[in-house]
């Protein structure tokens, strides 16, 4: 049964407390980053992002939304600085987004929600594999960008021309010589605060750092990123639209600023 979440009126946010007790938890995400309540940190570092094109592999739709993998068994794509400690080396980058403008992010900032939002997945090397970072506390880091409908984003046309080979759930195909930092904006002001994966099974595992400035995409790389469907080849066609999980409360948690 726990494979069977989705984003549906049935199977949806309201109902992954059924099969994952976790998503009342104590750190759950997304939040809404009221800027009033955040602190600026001087001891936060700046973040230090080194990706390499050479370590993109694939690309999927797993039904859910679709991911750009990478290939982290060397070093070539790895964070370190900001929040964390160590080196975290990046797995997948993915998207949420919404069915129409201004409803897409997980993220708010002072209840404003995005077009879209991106997020890089890294996880800690000290665990040694994805698997085992993910039942740690700092287990894994997430860059999270805002996406916004104006110009279009150059970083993003490789990915958006992709989509078509892989509009159904289950697709794959190869996807390589990529470098995601064109994905990122100018400015690495960002907020941080520990929280969970958005998706079950909601662990907590997570450092997110989400990027206060966002990056613009065009309204057609949007509507190509709309065109995905949750549904497989020869089941009915469902849209992948609205895939994204609603605010959770903060609860005890602080929300550190780099940027004054």
């Amino acid at each position: 049964m726990s494979g069977q979440w989705g984003y549906g009126k049935d199977n949806g946010p309201a109902h992954w407390h059924e099969n994952f007790s976790i998503a009342n938890g104590e750190r759950q995400s997304p939040i809404d980053i009221q800027r009033k309540f955040t602190k600026y940190d001087s001891s936060l570092k700046p973040l230090s992002i080194t990706y390499d094109a050479s370590a993109a592999k694939n690309i999927v739709n797993n039904g859910h939304s679709f991911n750009v993998e990478f290939d982290d068994s060397g070093d070539k794509c790895v964070l370190k600085g900001g929040p964390i400690e160590g080196t975290y080396k990046l797995l997948q980058f993915h998207i949420h987004w919404g069915s129409c403008e201004g409803q897409g992010s997980e993220h708010t900032v002072d209840g404003v929600k995005y077009d879209a939002e991106l997020h890089l997945v890294h996880w800690n090397t000290k665990y040694g594999s994805f698997g085992e970072a993910v039942k740690h506390p700092d287990g894994l880091a997430v860059i999270g960008v805002f996406l916004k409908v104006g110009s279009a984003c150059p970083g993003i046309q490789k990915v958006a021309d992709a989509l078509d080979s892989i509009r159904h759930k289950g697709k794959q195909a190869a996807f390589t010589n990529f470098d995601p930092t064109g994905l990122l904006p100018a400015s690495r002001d960002y907020w941080t605060y520990p929280g969970s994966l958005t998706t079950p099974p909601l662990l907590e595992c997570v450092i997110w750092i989400v990027l206060k400035e966002p990056v613009t995409i065009s309204k057609e790389q949007m509507e190509k990123i709309r065109c995905l469907c949750f549904s497989g080849e020869n089941e009915p066609r469902c849209a992948m639209v609205d895939n994204w999980r609603p605010c959770q409360p903060l609860k005890s948690r602080e929300v550190r600023a780099s940027f004054q």
